[in-house]
């Protein structure tokens, strides 16, 4: 587990007691922080309380003994409709925020150089997420693999400089991690799903927009970025980013590209602005 400790002597809600929701609430009492939980569903609320957490009915708690509310990642934020919880946290003036966005403040707090490696993208996270952490531990790397595969991500092993965090992360924890800062953001693609989440029912563009803005997030708070081309949406969100003169590698199976990787008959190539360097690499 990682001890939270940014919230240390802090009263925190915490909704959504899930498998995430109570490693979160744990966490956060490890780090001396006073935790307030609760779940509309009698069986999470059952499990908390097995895991020694303590409940609170928050839907007639004093909010304003609150500092903020961590949100469980499938409890809707913005829509269809914000979660009672997120009405209570608003009027409260606190903020809302996930467990990957308290991993990343106890990073930032005591283990910045910690290599962090997140991958988000609407297909194909689990798969590059899971390659991407078989290929660090083949290389002998001490590596950590959670997030929105697998592993609560606080339930993972304690920071350490030399251990890599590599965490697959949906559009509903990157709308949570307001400071997300990867070492390596991945981009994989981007196209139409969960966009009752992120807009009207009556206007899908919007919700488009939105989902597509929620995803560059990631990729914009990164050190480095890598960004797959194939989709309008994603090389918007490259070009964005290279504007910036912020390290970018692009990467494609379909679309051309100037610089990055092209991936063609399962043979990966090196591309510049100069065109093909040559066959795979070494």
């Amino acid at each position: 587990m990682i001890p939270i400790t940014t919230f240390a002597g802090r009263h925190v809600a915490v909704f959504g007691l899930g498998s995430s929701g109570n490693v979160t609430a744990l966490a956060l009492m490890a780090g001396g922080a006073i935790v307030s939980a609760w779940d509309d569903g009698e069986g999470g609320r059952e499990s908390a309380a097995k895991a020694g957490i303590a409940l609170v009915d928050l839907s007639a708690a004093d909010w304003s003994g609150f500092c903020a509310l961590v949100l469980s990642p499938g409890v809707p934020l913005t829509h269809p409709e914000p979660h009672w919880t997120v009405h209570k946290a608003r009027d409260a003036g606190i903020e809302v925020i996930g467990d990957i966005e308290l991993f990343c403040r106890e990073r930032n707090k005591l283990c910045p150089e910690a290599p962090f490696i997140a991958i988000t993208g609407t297909n194909g996270k689990s798969t590059t997420t899971a390659l991407i952490a078989h290929i660090l531990r083949e290389a002998g790397r001490d590596v950590q693999m959670g997030g929105n595969i697998g592993v609560p991500i606080l339930a993972l092993e304690p920071l350490k400089a030399d251990r890599y965090y590599v965490i697959e992360m949906s559009s509903f924890q990157i709308d949570l991690t307001p400071s997300v800062n990867p070492t390596v953001g991945v981009l994989l693609n981007i196209t139409p799903d969960h966009l009752d989440r992120h807009g009207p029912a009556d206007d899908l563009d919007l919700a488009m927009k939105n989902y597509a803005g929620i995803k560059e997030r990631l990729v914009l708070g990164a050190s480095m970025a890598c960004v797959g081309v194939d989709d309008e949406w994603c090389r918007a969100i490259a070009e964005h980013r290279a504007a910036g003169h912020r390290p970018t590698i692009t990467f494609a199976v379909d679309q051309p590209i100037n610089a990055g990787w092209k991936f063609t008959d399962g043979i990966v190539w090196a591309v510049t602005s100069y065109g093909f360097l040559g066959g795979p690499p070494g």
